[in-house]
């Protein structure tokens, strides 16, 4: 009988699901496509830009906007994490560190862009993430983030299915938590109180559910390698859809009010 697989985040060991991982090279196409039609709608050019990616992992977001052409910065809560980054660096010009994202410790207005993954729906406070990702960026700033919808389907995947059912578990227990998922209008109110302007959101969703399953459960047994996932899952946005897991979004960071 094959052992269980060693649920491990930010663990590049040959044994170790680290289902953080999984997710950012699922979540890559669809988060680059929105970016593209994001930059577009604002008018950010990515050359002469600087970019900041929050909860940024393994670097593989980082990497595509420095490949963009942004000058980028990537911070992450952990140590192991950076580490990873560092080593799966192309020599793109990228600088790493390590940070939590309610305390990031970089100047004011010092970013035009500013991704936020794995952040929103983890964070017990986000109050405190939104407030550093306005101080951080540049006034008509791009906010860009990608988060987890609160539904009961939500709940069946994010809850059981990737943190507790055995046979597609990835995640470690506590990961995830009904109350750190927000919906789409409560988040943009979140927004608003911290200054930034929410322009819209769009769902994204596997093509096909049962490839999901399948993508999991194969990693789980070791049948199939982290590279693979991402054309099997096949990630497609939906920006007419109602989000029912879930949902990418971006806000502007409004100018300050002019003192009379």
């Amino acid at each position: 009988m094959a052992a269980a697989p060693h649920i491990a985040l930010d663990t590049a060991g040959p044994t170790a699901v680290d289902g953080r991982h999984i997710r950012a090279l699922t979540f890559q196409s669809v988060r680059l496509e929105y970016l593209r039609r994001v930059l577009s709608e604002v008018g950010l050019t990515a050359a002469g830009s600087r970019a900041l990616v929050v909860g940024s992992g393994r670097g593989l977001l980082a990497r595509g906007l420095a490949r963009l052409g942004f000058e980028v910065v990537a911070a992450d809560s952990s140590p192991a994490a950076t580490a990873l980054a560092q080593e799966a660096d192309d020599a793109l010009g990228i600088t790493y560190l390590t940070a939590p994202a309610e305390e990031l410790g970089l100047p004011d207005d010092s970013f035009d862009l500013l991704y936020c993954a794995d952040t929103l729906e983890i964070t017990e406070r986000p109050d405190a993430v939104l407030g550093e990702a306005a101080r951080v960026l540049r006034p008509g700033g791009a906010f860009v983030y990608d988060t987890v919808n609160r539904t009961p389907i939500s709940r069946l995947i994010y809850l059981g299915a990737f943190q507790a059912f055995p046979g597609t578990r990835i995640m470690p227990r506590g990961r995830y938590a009904a109350h750190r998922l927000r919906r789409p209008a409560e988040l943009a109110e979140a927004l608003d109180q911290a200054g930034l302007s929410a322009q819209d959101v769009s769902a994204f969703k596997p093509r096909d559910v049962r490839s999901l399953v399948r993508a999991t459960r194969g990693r789980r047994r070791g049948t199939l390698t982290d590279d693979q996932l991402p054309a099997l899952v096949d990630m497609v946005l939906e920006p007419e859809g109602s989000p029912v897991v879930t949902y990418l979004g971006h806000a502007i960071l409004s100018p300050p009010t002019p003192k009379l």
